[in-house]
């Protein structure tokens, strides 16, 4: 039971790192250092230190910060394609890391997949919403992460099978919700998305024939 539990844990930072390694980092660092959680494992005990949480806060910031330039955001999550993915897999195998080597193996595995799901779930999500010219749009998405993290990161410690759970399932609804931006987004760019009925309707035409008058 203890191992089952160990790999839900080990998930739930991989999911997280597979939506923003930095916050995930800060997050459990601030956790570790305030008493926020209790029984994580040793080999996350160096997320606490100072130097560790802050440079993690920078970053965050840094992230943050690009996120909100159109054009600059897109990029930037393409980027990350290449630390996300590897940095879930190596949170899992730290959070596995008092199993056996087999066990910490699969962790890993599990994470990487799991961090690549996530990664690539929110890479489509950017994309969409780098459309909009505006800010605010990628400063709420920048928002809801953060919370989705944060709220991940804390019970996955105490509750780690809802914690999951729950995050399992906003995931396969991220999923379903980038597949129908985009595929809306691909209607309208190649012309075949028609507005809803009542919008920009054609005029109708009067029932009977208007006859010109007698001359």
């Amino acid at each position: 039971m203890n191992s089952v539990v160990t790999l839900a844990q080990a998930l739930g930072v991989a999911y997280a790192s597979g939506l923003n390694l930095y916050a995930t980092v800060a997050v459990l660092g601030l956790a570790t250092r305030f008493g926020w959680v209790d029984g994580l494992p040793s080999s996350l005990g160096a997320l606490g230190s100072t130097w560790v949480i802050g440079v993690a806060v920078v970053l965050y910031v840094i992230d943050f910060m690009a996120t909100l330039v159109p054009g600059i955001a897109s990029a930037w999550e393409t980027v990350h394609s290449l630390v996300r993915p590897p940095a879930a897999a190596a949170l899992a195998a730290a959070t596995a890391w008092h199993g056996d080597p087999f066990f910490v193996l699969f962790a890993a595995m599990l994470g990487a997949v799991l961090g690549v799901t996530t990664h690539t779930t929110k890479l489509g999500l950017r994309y969409a919403v780098d459309a909009s010219p505006e800010p605010i749009t990628n400063a709420a998405t920048n928002v809801a992460e953060l919370g989705l993290v944060a709220t991940l990161m804390i019970t996955v410690w105490h509750h780690p099978f809802i914690a999951l759970g729950l995050a399992l399932v906003v995931l396969a609804a991220l999923i379903v919700i980038v597949r129908l931006i985009w595929r809306t987004l691909r209607r309208v760019f190649t012309g075949h998305w028609m507005p809803a009925r009542g919008f920009m309707q054609e005029p109708r035409a009067s029932s009977q024939a208007i006859t010109p008058p007698d001359e």
